[in-house]
């Protein structure tokens, strides 16, 4: 039987989903600007609007990120796909780039 005490919230498990929403969240963003950016500029539009039209999406995916962070059934899956997510977006984007020079 799980007690009342085991279903409550640590200080610990609190500030994990409060961090991967604030900085997994972002890191998760930044490769996605970084691959948006570049896939964009290799679709042939122009650097500043490839730039802003993936930060006008980023925008939207934060924030469905940073609610998944608080939902999700375990905070150690959220760090894995945050993570992995963002690693792996900008190395294709850093790829691409290098790609196109």
């Amino acid at each position: 039987m799980i007690t009342e005490r085991a279903r409550t919230p640590t200080t610990l498990r609190i500030a994990s989903r409060v961090g991967a929403s604030l900085l997994g969240s972002y890191g998760f963003v930044w490769g996605l600007v970084t691959l948006g950016t570049a896939l964009g500029v290799a679709a042939g539009m122009p650097f500043e609007e490839a730039q802003t039209l993936a930060f006008l999406i980023a925008f939207l995916v934060f924030l469905a990120c940073f609610c998944w962070a608080f939902t999700a059934r375990s905070v150690l899956l959220v760090w894995l796909v945050f993570a992995a997510g963002a690693a792996a977006m900008s190395v294709v984007g850093w790829l691409t780039s290098r790609a196109m020079i």
